[in-house]
C-alpha cells in the first residue's frame, strides 16, 4: 500500500460518511491537529470526526497534492455544512496509517 492508496482511502470514507472506514485510517496514538481543537487517541478522534461528517463534507476538487512515502500535503475545495472552503493538510503515516494529521478549513472568498 502506497500513501497515495492510503489518501485515496480517506476520501472514499469521506464521500461515503463511513466512520468505521475513516477511524481504521489512523494509527492507535495519533494527533489531529485543527485551529479549533487537538484530538489525541481513538476516543478523542471518534468524537471529532463524528462531528465532522454529520456537517456532510464534499470534497468538490483537489487542487493541489504532494505525495512521499510517509507525508501528503493537500489543498482541496470543499462544502463543509453547506459553506464551500478550500481545505489545507497534512498527513504523517506510520505503520502504514495516519500518526499526524494538521487540517485548516478557510471560507472561499
Amino acid at each position: 500500500m502506497t500513501a497515495k492508496d492510503l489518501f485515496d482511502r480517506q476520501l472514499a470514507a469521506i464521500a461515503d460518511g463511513d466512520l468505521e472506514a475513516l477511524l481504521a485510517q489512523y494509527h492507535d496514538d495519533a494527533t489531529v491537529v485543527r485551529f479549533d481543537r487537538v484530538a489525541r487517541g481513538p476516543a478523542e478522534i471518534r468524537d471529532l470526526f463524528t462531528a465532522y461528517l454529520s456537517a456532510k463534507p464534499q470534497v468538490d476538487e483537489i487542487v493541489s497534492l504532494q505525495v512521499t512515502e510517509d507525508v501528503i500535503f493537500y489543498n482541496a475545495v470543499m462544502t463543509i455544512g453547506g459553506n464551500h472552503v478550500t481545505t489545507y493538510g497534512t498527513l504523517v503515516i506510520r505503520d502504514g496509517r495516519i500518526w499526524r494529521q494538521t487540517a485548516a478549513a478557510l471560507p472561499l472568498s
